[in-house]
């Protein structure tokens, strides 16, 4: 008989920027639930502690990590190659991690640092994670999006704010229009494969979000952070769409407080959402199979 109490039991669950805040409590929470559940991060000691921290409170010791910078295309690569190789199934994947800049940093890649980290390592890390979510079906794809999207619009013109003046709160927004748009197209070339994929907005959450930034922004974030949710609360809706019967089956759809809502009019631009597709090929030197 079926262990009630442990849903996820027999399930595989990867969650990226695993290590604090939301992440963290996701991966918490998945354990709980009796997932097997690998946590990535990109510092080995602090992957470590969150890893024995969850397997010590939960009980569960079927946590794992595994190591990435998600800001370089060859470790999200080799993270890929890693939990393929490593792991038989897939059955949920939580793209969580997520920054913010208020200045303007070029990755490895010489790409934007924020549209990099919040969006184009998440197109990247999903398309290479498909076959394996395709063959673990019914299996779900989780996107941690932002209300900052709505306002947002994408500049095809100039992605990476590389000939106008960047503002770290824009170029975060435009990320996670990104997110959105991305989760809708995916949803439309995954019909009929068991696969969902939906995105969220998690709330205002107290965490480390923003840290690092000046010493005047990570201080206005910390004053923001007293009339937060917890990240207990914040990873809520999070764990509903990983977790709940109640969404079998949904796909392509936006929620906020575990309840579907509607995303900016931009996010539902298909000839848009095809053309970033095509881009974000391109940023990424990868043939999608969708």
């Amino acid at each position: 008989m079926a262990d009630i109490t442990k849903p996820m039991r027999g399930k595989l669950c990867v969650v990226t920027g695993a290590t604090s805040g939301i992440g963290l409590e996701t991966a918490r929470g998945l354990a709980r639930q009796g997932a097997e559940v690998v946590l990535v991060g990109r510092d080995r000691a602090k992957t470590g502690r969150a890893v024995e921290t969850i397997r010590s409170e939960t009980g569960n010791i079927a946590v794992a990590y595994a190591l990435a910078d998600l800001s370089s295309q060859q470790q999200v690569r080799h993270l890929a190659e890693e939990l393929k190789n490593r792991f038989p199934r897939l059955d949920v994947l939580v793209n969580n991690a997520g920054a913010l800049l208020m200045s303007r940093q070029e990755s490895v890649d010489g790409i934007d640092m924020t549209f990099e980290v919040n969006y184009l390592s998440v197109f990247l890390l999903t398309n290479l994670l498909l076959d394996r979510l395709k063959e673990s079906a019914p299996s779900r794809i989780v996107n941690v999006s932002s209300e900052a999207h709505r306002g947002a619009k994408l500049d095809f013109a100039d992605l990476q704010a590389q000939t106008k003046k960047y503002h770290g709160m824009p170029a975060y927004g435009q990320a996670k229009l990104a997110v959105i748009m991305l989760t809708y197209e995916l949803a439309r070339r995954l019909e009929g494969t068991g696969v969902t994929v939906n995105a969220l907005h998690p709330g205002v959450v107290a965490t480390n979000f923003g840290q690092n930034n000046s010493w005047a922004e990570r201080t206005l974030w910390r004053i923001i952070g007293r009339f937060s949710l917890s990240p207990t609360k914040g990873a809520a809706t999070t764990l509903y769409l990983a977790t709940s019967s109640e969404v079998e089956g949904i796909t392509g759809k936006y929620f906020m407080k575990k309840k579907r809502e509607r995303s900016a009019a931009a996010s539902y631009n298909a000839d848009a959402a095809k053309k970033l597709w095509e881009l974000s090929e391109e940023m990424t030197r990868l043939r999608a199979t969708v």
